[in-house]
């Protein structure tokens, strides 16, 4: 796993984010679960106020990996709940970031992996299986695509377009 921080990512490699091959996302996601620090090759996933294809991702193996959902920015519902979470962590994801609400805070909080989101809410998502697997999306200011990296910690989170090494 890797294991230098954000910050310390950033300094050493400004030529890194001239190219635009290293960028960092807008500070708008607040940290939950118990993993602070997590990294991984990115699996994308575009939805709105639909949470099913979300836990069909977390229901497979995710062997490392981080699913990284666009959620339109929704703040009208939660579309990733405490059962999800804790599959994923069963399942190996080494982390979740949404662009969106989750709810069952205190749940995802109890489970061994990283999530970010923007907020938490009460309400439930709709169960329409609507959306998009494995296509660009834009998050907090960046864009980000299936297979590139991402790396989070305290601090902030990265995507690179290659695996960083220390």
């Amino acid at each position: 796993m890797f294991m230098a921080a954000t910050a310390e990512v950033c300094d050493a490699n400004p030529q890194l984010f001239v190219s635009g091959e290293l960028r960092a996302l807008q500070p708008v996601f607040q940290i939950y679960g118990r993993r602070q620090v997590f990294s991984g090759p990115i699996v994308t996933l575009k939805v709105f106020e639909d949470n099913v294809l979300v836990r069909e991702f977390l229901e497979e193996k995710g062997n490392g990996r981080v699913l990284v959902v666009d959620g339109g920015g929704s703040m009208r519902c939660a579309i990733l709940g405490g059962n999800p979470v804790q599959q994923a962590q069963n399942n190996g994801w080494a982390g979740i970031v949404v662009n969106g609400c989750i709810r069952d805070v205190e749940e995802i909080n109890g489970c061994d992996i990283g999530v970010r989101a923007l907020a938490s809410h009460p309400m439930k998502a709709n169960k329409k299986g609507i959306g998009e697997k494995h296509v660009p999306i834009t998050i907090a200011g960046t864009r980000i695509c299936d297979e590139e990296w991402l790396y989070a910690d305290t601090d902030g989170i990265l995507v690179s377009k290659t695996e960083l090494s220390v």
